[in-house]
């Protein structure tokens, strides 16, 4: 059971927060990349503090104030002592932090955080210094257990690409149900020292996307994201797991392309890596306004990664690298800005903390114990189950049938009259009424046989032979009940009635009245011959009439206008010559002149015209001139001859109906 743990919160006081700390680190100047020799434009004032030049007025500057300021002569051990150091033990207690670089390009960002050989960055350090509190954890013997793993993954073009694993393609980025972002496929490593690490990272390291630019001859063209994951376990009770994650982020940086002479793929990449920053600008915007305000995480995966660096649940960290050129002045007046936004963030860290509660360990045991472990399909599981059920009813079944079973209470009284019969007749009497009563059922019997022939004449011979074996029983069973002197006697009339006629009869009525029947009253019912024949009277008649319907005044109505139906030759001479010749020209001249001299409202009256063949109508009377007869209709684009014939069908008809 996953909980979250607030950072020193008490019982009344309010969760504890963490403001993003922010340092600014300046690039030594180059006296080659000044070509005007104009100096710097930016200098430290303290520790804190620096100024740059106001563009606008030479003479004024424009003061910024961070929590650390490094100046040119900062060692890489100072800035990664000074700045990244104080929140690495966070992660031991299972708790995020996060480390970025962020300034223009040619700033000295990877160079911050990987370095070199003699002098390695913030990433080669951070790691040592997690493997260091470690060791010195596990050296007090706390009764932890510590497990490292790391993964390496860059943003190119907008997609996560695995350094690790460099064949993969785009991963995806998902959210769990308590809110954490990661991502299914990206490969997890695990280490055990720092050779571990360096092992793993060099080969990584060169599968990153560099390219040349004017301003930089190696180029990140990609966003570097290095996670180490701490998750440390104590087996103990109460057991517990806390999981600390490590983000690692170097930053492409953003670029005029004007002054890089980007072209082609190397323009591409530049607009993607411009609109991630972009879009990183518009978080600390929203997360710096006012509460409520919708927060873009979503709008860039460079983002949606760093959520829980910037208004999440780490301690983060930013080294901002700037450049003293002037040539830089507007790239590194841009990114003081930002730097200067970004601190007033406030994080809300809390402690990953997993319980695992001694419950669920005895709750495995019955299972191991049934031989059936979790991997086990359903269906196995439940079958298993049904039959443990019927070896447990079978159990009880046998220890029960060496004992009697008690006989109901209407067996008890039955058995007391039977017994009060015996004492009260004499032998003689009782084999008398003995023998009756079997001639009773006897005839009672053959009744019965001889009603179910009739319903059932096909089974006449199953039924004489079984009655034959019946009877064969029966005088068995009389000759012993006549032998045994009186123990299995008369029961009495309801006796004999209720026993015998239940046990012998009742299959022959189920017989008979379920399934045979049914099949003969299907195939032999003399009256539903009498009720179908009126029926197909009814439906003999109906076409009698249906052409009397059909022969309307409406039929020559038939066409594409009222049914799709295409006008066939005859129907299109027998209406031309009932209307003849003067009154067909007459109509045609008048279909004529509304073509021609038709507004588009009136053109939309004609049949068969909507507002698309009026406009073309239209078109081609100023084109071509007007139409000198209706078949020049034919030539506009849409119009075929089998749809000109139902027009010029459909406006006669109805102009003469008008």
């Amino acid at each position: 059971m996953a909980q979250r743990v607030a950072v020193g919160e008490s019982a009344a006081g309010p969760k504890k927060t963490s403001r993003v700390r922010v340092a600014v680190r300046l690039r030594p100047y180059m006296d080659k990349q000044d070509v005007k020799a104009e100096g710097p434009c930016v200098r430290g004032l303290d520790s804190r503090r620096l100024e740059i030049i106001n563009w606008r007025n030479a003479t004024e500057t424009l003061q910024y104030e961070f929590d650390v300021f490094h100046g040119e002569q900062t060692t890489q051990r100072e800035v990664f002592a000074e700045s990244v150091k104080p929140i690495l033990r966070h992660i031991l207690t299972g708790q995020n932090a996060s480390v970025f670089a962020y300034g223009p390009t040619g700033a000295g960002k990877t160079h911050t955080m990987l370095g070199t050989s003699e002098e390695p960055g913030v990433i080669p350090r951070a790691v040592r210094e997690v493997f260091s509190l470690v060791r010195a954890q596990q050296a007090q013997q706390d009764g932890w257990e510590y497990a490292i793993s790391m993964s390496y993954l860059e943003i190119y073009n907008e997609k996560v690409l695995d350094l690790l694993c460099p064949s993969t393609q785009d991963l995806p980025i998902r959210e769990d149900k308590d809110h954490n972002i990661l991502i299914p496929g990206l490969t997890s490593t695990p280490l055990t020292s720092f050779s571990d690490f360096h092992t793993h990272f060099l080969p990584a390291s060169l599968n990153r996307t560099t390219a040349s630019t004017k301003l930089n001859q190696r180029s990140s063209r990609s966003h570097a994201i290095l996670l180490i994951k701490m998750v440390r376990t104590r087996h103990g009770p109460p057991h517990r797991q806390q999981t600390g994650k490590l983000y690692l982020v170097d930053l492409a940086g953003s670029e005029d392309n004007r002054r890089t002479g980007n072209q082609g793929i190397r323009l591409k990449e530049s607009g993607a890596i411009n609109l991630s920053l972009f879009t990183l600008s518009k978080v600390v915007d929203a997360l710096n306004g006012a509460p409520g305000t919708r927060v873009p995480y979503r709008d860039s995966k460079l983002t949606r990664l760093l959520q829980d660096s910037l208004g999440g649940s780490a301690h983060s960290v930013m080294v901002t690298n700037v450049a003293p050129e002037y040539r830089y002045y507007f790239d590194t007046f841009t990114a003081l800005n930002f730097a200067a936004k970004s601190k007033q963030i406030v994080n809300r860290p809390f402690v990953r903390e997993t319980l695992l509660q001694p419950t669920l360990a005895k709750g495995k045991r019955p299972r191991e114990q049934g031989g059936s472990s979790s991997s086990e399909p359903q269906s196995k599981k439940a079958k298993d189950i049904k039959e443990s059920k019927t070896d447990t009813d079978s159990e009880p079944s046998t220890h029960t049938s060496t004992q009697p079973p008690s006989p109901p209470d209407g067996m008890l009284d039955r058995l007391l009259a039977l017994e009060k019969r015996l004492l009260g007749f004499p032998e003689n009497d009782l084999l008398k009424t003995v023998a009756q009563e079997l001639e009773e059922l006897r005839a009672k019997q053959k009744e019965l046989e001889k009603k179910a022939g009739m319903f059932n004449p096909s089974s006449s011979s199953s039924s004489s032979s079984s009655s034959a074996s019946h009877k064969a029983k029966m005088e068995s069973g009389g000759g012993s009940s006549a032998l045994c002197g009186g123990t299995v006697g008369t029961a009495g009339r309801g006796l004999r009635e209720d026993t015998l006629f239940k046990s012998n009869v009742v299959p022959f009525s189920r017989k008979a009245s379920c399934a045979r029947p049914k099949k003969q009253q299907a195939v032999v019912p003399p009256l539903q011959v009498s009720q179908v024949q009126p029926q197909q009277c009814v439906e003999e008649c109906k076409p009698s009439l249906a052409p009397k319907k059909k022969k309307e005044p409406s039929e020559p109505l038939k066409g594409k206008e009222n049914g799709g139906v295409d006008v066939s030759g005859e129907d299109e001479e027998d209406w031309r010559a009932q209307l003849g010749p003067g009154v067909l020209l007459a109509l045609q001249q008048g279909i004529l002149h509304t073509l021609n001299t038709g507004s588009l409202r009136q053109l939309k009256d004609l049949q068969l015209i909507g507002d698309k063949k009026a406009k073309l109508i239209m078109g081609w009377r100023e084109i071509n001139g007007p139409f000198t007869q209706v078949e020049d209709l034919k030539k506009i684009e849409g119009i075929t001859g089998k749809r000109f014939a139902s027009f010029f069908k459909a406006n006669v008809l109805s102009s003469m109906g008008k």
